[in-house]
């Protein structure tokens, strides 16, 4: 159900969110009906989802460098923790804001996600069901088929110069964003820049590998 620890008390109830009631199919926590989804195992709206999206973003920024965990101080080490207090406390403002004066009754929703999910099962037995007659015909026409001699030759040189050639452009675009990361500030660009520096040394090892295989099957 909803993450009640992330959000502060709904504010008092307008002439407008009195008016507001939770109907099957719609948000439960805002009852709009727009591009509703599951999120938590309840149908939430996008805006909801949005929202809460901030949210927990914003607690794996400071889990990821164990800084203090959200809550009522933007207090802050520099100045990129605290824009994500930041965002953090005005998506749980708007949250608050859009929050039925009368959440539904749980049972009510689990009750209307049921027919849902039992859909959802069937399809997917469906596509399991469909997938594995399709594989076992293939597999009964290739035993019906002639067998095709096994290939002797060496390593396809076409092959090995096309992945080098998107090797280097990789390169050239982590080369890119290295300097990007270089010149930026904060514990997120240091992070950045740390796995960056590990994809260019993976790349350089992987162009390595295709040179010695390059020069193996050419002589």
């Amino acid at each position: 159900m909803t993450d009640a620890q992330t959000l502060d008390a709904p504010p008092a109830a307008t002439p407008t969110n009195r008016a507001r009631r939770w109907t099957p199919g719609d948000c439960v926590w805002c009852g709009d009906s727009e591009s509703v989804q599951m999120l938590r195992n309840e149908p939430r709206c996008a805006t909801c989802r949005e929202k809460e999206g901030v949210i927990d973003e914003a607690r794996k920024f400071l889990g990821m460098y164990g800084l203090r965990p959200l809550g009522g101080t933007l207090q802050s080490d520099d100045d990129e923790e605290r824009q994500w207090r930041i965002d953090a406390r005005d998506a749980r403002t708007e949250l608050n804001q859009m929050r039925l004066p009368e959440p539904p009754d749980p049972a009510l929703v689990r009750k209307m996600i049921r027919p849902r999910a039992a859909t959802v099962v069937a399809e997917t037995a469906s596509r399991h069901t469909t997938s594995t007659t399709s594989s076992r015909a293939g597999t009964a026409a290739a035993k019906r088929a002639p067998a095709q001699p096994m290939s002797t030759d060496a390593p396809d040189l076409a092959a090995l110069e096309e992945r080098v050639t998107a090797l280097l452009a990789q390169l050239t675009s982590v080369e890119g964003q290295i300097q990007a990361a270089e010149a930026a500030q904060g514990l997120a660009a240091r992070a950045r820049l740390k796995d960056l520096t590990a994809q260019r040394s993976t790349i350089l090892r992987t162009l390595a590998a295709l040179e010695k295989a390059r020069r193996s099957a050419a002589q």
